[in-house]
């Protein structure tokens, strides 16, 4: 035979050999799933493993990783005893015996998965293992204590109404006598979802200061206030109550101090350690004078008489 019959002889056998190369999706499926179940392994990319029973991503044999596994972890602690739920029953049924004599438990986790370069991410389930593992050599991460953590600058991001600010009389008042500040106070709730967990967060206003604009301030106090009568604006002083003693256009403010507590899965609701300050917009309120005069007519027997609406002024 001459060379160039055994050349073009040669590429058909090796197109006969490729052709016989690929197996079945099933096949590979299975040869997939019974290496790793023969390892105790999960394949998490090309060349890592990640090892639910010791929660860390490994090389797989024969591979030199140049770059770290993408993924990250997390242990959720819905199936330890002390945890914020048990919603899954398998949590009561698994059994985390110690692997060798004197050894610890493991501890029943369900696994989450999310990318490493996420900050904060949303944790979603880990699959292809669904349900709880056993976890050994390391302890799971403590969501609960993670999320004390940061709960206070998820507090303080919330967009919680600051309140209004009353005046009695508004918009106008008068100098020398009595203006009544008060607040109509409001707890506030919001339900979040925080590394993959429920939140229920409560916001109550606990302190108060009021800043009437003319350099005078009251507070921080518990005193919210409260509405009077109008017989009793001129007359009344209650404990937030300012008395200006020039006339003038005064920006007033309210700043309310605000605490919180949390509830993680339905579970008591915890204290945040910290509070959140907010203040109002400014509010003008116009300061008058009075002027008293002995007048002979009233203003409906004569409308341009002083002091009445059509009189004019200068």
């Amino acid at each position: 035979m001459s060379f160039a019959r055994r050349f073009i002889a040669a590429i058909a056998l090796v197109g006969v050999c490729l052709l016989t190369l690929p197996v079945s999706a099933s096949s590979a499926s299975s040869a997939w799933a019974s290496g790793n179940e023969e390892e105790g392994t999960i394949d998490a990319g090309i060349i890592w493993k990640f090892n639910p029973e010791t929660g860390k991503s490994e090389p797989k044999a024969g591979t030199t990783p140049t770059v770290e596994d993408p993924n990250q972890y997390m242990a959720d602690t819905h199936c330890r005893a002390d945890g914020p739920d048990t919603k899954d029953p398998g949590c009561d049924a698994l059994d985390c015996p110690p692997k060798t004599s004197g050894a610890d438990e493991g501890t029943p986790v369900i696994w989450k998965e999310a990318p490493k370069a996420i900050t904060n991410p949303g944790w979603t389930d880990w699959l292809p293992v669904s349900g709880p593992t056993c976890l050994y050599d390391t302890k799971p991460e403590n969501v609960l204590a993670n999320i004390a953590a940061r709960i206070l600058n998820d507090f303080r991001q919330l967009p919680i109404n600051p309140g209004t600010l009353q005046a009695q009389p508004f918009p106008n008042t008068l100098k020398g006598g009595p203006t009544n500040f008060y607040t109509t106070p409001q707890q506030q709730t919001f339900d979040l979802t925080i590394l993959g967990q429920n939140i229920h967060l409560t916001a109550t206003p606990t302190n108060y200061t009021y800043n009437y604009g003319d350099g005078t301030t009251l507070g921080p106090t518990p005193q919210a206030g409260y509405p009077i009568p109008q017989t009793q604006w001129l007359t009344t002083n209650t404990r937030s109550s300012h008395t200006y003693t020039q006339t003038g256009n005064y920006p007033t403010t309210l700043t309310t101090t605000y605490t919180g507590t949390y509830s993680v899965n339905n579970g008591p609701p915890l204290p945040i350690n910290g509070t959140l300050t907010l203040t109002t917009p400014p509010t003008t309120i116009h300061v008058w004078k009075t002027e008293i005069a002995l007048v002979a007519d009233t203003c409906d027997q004569n409308p341009k008489s002083w002091g009445c609406p059509q009189a004019k002024i200068g």
